[in-house]
């Protein structure tokens, strides 16, 4: 046992090394996906609802009369389920600009994750990836604040429930709690670049 402690111990490293690999590979992954439509429609509660992004959008503060004759905002009357498109949904969107901002986004994304790989040989450059990457997980956070569909809504039944709105989170809140991993991620990395960089210019 005390053979894998100090395994475990003298890897640190490594293993801080995996972590700039594990957080490329989601900025990755997920920056990538921002070109296809079905996620550029996933992130529209997100992006119109918050303070800093909801600019971006052309409609996003627009508000419509649902079937209900409830005033809420334009984007819920042409959500698209994931696996299912609809032509009046997709159009809407064009023109709300949530595509060409979800482009944009993905980019941004990816860079980022590129950054912090960099920081393996650039220390430099995995500095600003390091900061960049809990900047964004900061304003995803910030999510929980503004946006209402990170909570579990309360839509009725067979009978009342108590389990609605904060602190019950819904698929997508539950998502967007993750990210505080990302945001001490981010430190870390940024942190032990900047070793590397005092090392440097100390040598």
């Amino acid at each position: 046992m005390e053979k894998f402690i100090r395994f475990i111990a003298s890897g640190q490293n490594n293993f801080i090394h995996f972590l700039r690999i594990a957080i490329f590979v989601v900025m990755a992954w997920i920056g990538g996906l921002k070109a296809f439509k079905y996620e550029a429609d996933g992130i529209v509660s997100l992006v119109a609802n918050s303070p800093f992004m909801s600019f971006f959008y052309k409609d996003a503060n627009k508000q419509v009369v649902n079937d209900e004759g409830k005033t809420v905002k334009a984007y819920t009357l042409y959500k698209n389920v994931e696996g299912k498109t609809v032509e009046k949904n997709i159009k809407w969107h064009e023109a709300n600009g949530t595509y060409i901002f979800s482009y944009g986004l993905g980019t941004v994304i990816v860079t980022i994750g590129l950054l912090v790989l960099l920081g393996i040989w650039y220390p430099k450059m995995g500095f600003l990836g390091g900061l960049l990457t809990f900047g964004m997980a900061f304003v995803t956070l910030s999510f929980l604040i503004t946006t209402p569909e990170v909570y579990v809504p309360n839509l009725g039944g067979d009978f009342p429930t108590p389990e609605f709105g904060f602190p019950y989170l819904s698929v997508g809140g539950r998502l967007v709690l993750k990210d505080i991993i990302m945001m001490s991620g981010g430190l870390i990395v940024a942190s032990d670049n900047a070793k590397k960089i005092l090392n440097r210019f100390y040598a």
